[in-house]
């Protein structure tokens, strides 16, 4: 009896990208807010090291999580969905040997994707103060050896990322992703163009697949998904908006009780167990008689 082979996560993401057009990809920090991206039904999400520090430190995104608990995050996240993530690598945690464990350990754990940048370690914010990038020859050494690990057999697309516009200006960020290109990254994101036209030369002037970082109140303007496609993007990152909307929504929630007001606007507690799995849980449980559900009177 023939059985199909399981589609990976990497195949997945080659899928939806040769379906052309441009992938709209909110990302998440948890395993919560991967689930509630996979249930409104976008196809792809972003494992985004600003939020996952923020969800498991309550911190900034200065290099602050080592490559052991970024990959436990990224585990907890792949286990809730079945779409594919691609998973924020930052600088690979070391030299090239250091990278290449964290190429395979990220297939391994069944990412689509790697992004890997050329920021100086320990790396932080694309949009904020204090970012520096290594020089041309330790950046290229990285995408070398990522996708030297991809080639040995790491099931894993490397998406290559440089933040040196802010610092070396565009046309060192642009030489820099066709570099990238020609040692064999899957995926280009030049971050932090100021402009829509920096951007139209973007894609203009470093042919390939190219992320766009649609950062609320970054360095980015936050163009509508026709005008990205149009200037060639093949997706839009949307890093913090679940983030910032979740921390505005629960500050707003904690001003109401500390002013002796209940909250306002909240998802309903059936909803809330919906799409937390509890109503599958509870169909589940009752093979295995009554005893076993978690039934909770609303």
């Amino acid at each position: 009896m023939a059985n199909d082979a399981v589609t990976t996560a990497p195949e997945q993401l080659r899928t939806l990208l040769d379906q052309g057009g441009l992938i709209s990809m909110p990302c998440c920090g948890d395993a919560l807010s991967a689930k509630l991206i996979e249930q409104a039904g976008f196809p792809l999400t972003f494992m985004s090291g600003f939020a996952a520090a923020a969800h498991r430190l309550g911190g900034p995104d200065t290099g602050l999580m080592s490559y052991a608990e970024v990959l436990d995050q990224g585990r907890n996240i792949l286990e809730a969905v079945s779409i594919p993530v691609i998973g924020d690598g930052d600088t690979g945690y070391g030299n090239p040997l250091n990278l290449q464990r964290t190429v395979r350990g990220f297939a391994k754990a069944g990412f689509a994707a790697i992004m890997l940048e050329d920021q100086v370690a320990p790396k932080r914010c694309g949009h904020t103060r204090g970012k520096a990038v290594v020089e041309r020859e330790e950046a290229f050494d990285r995408i070398r050896a990522a996708v030297e690990a991809r080639d040995a057999g790491a099931d894993i697309l490397i998406l290559a990322r440089t933040d040196a516009r802010a610092l070396l200006g565009l046309d060192e960020a642009i030489e820099r992703a066709n570099r990238f290109r020609e040692l064999g990254a899957d995926l280009l994101f030049i971050e932090s163009p100021e402009t829509r036209e920096e951007m139209a030369t973007i894609c203009r002037e470093a042919p390939g697949i190219h992320l766009a970082n649609m950062l609320e109140g970054g360095i980015t303007p936050i163009l509508p998904p026709a005008e990205l496609e149009a200037l060639g993007y093949r997706i839009a990152a949307y890093p913090l908006t679940l983030l910032a909307a979740a921390m505005q929504a629960m500050t707003e929630a904690l001003d109401a009780l500390k002013a002796s007001r209940h909250p306002q606007g909240l998802m309903a507690f059936s909803e809330v167990r919906r799409r937390l799995g509890f109503d599958v849980y509870d169909a589940e449980a009752a093979r295995f008689g009554p005893n076993h559900q978690t039934e909770v009177k609303a």
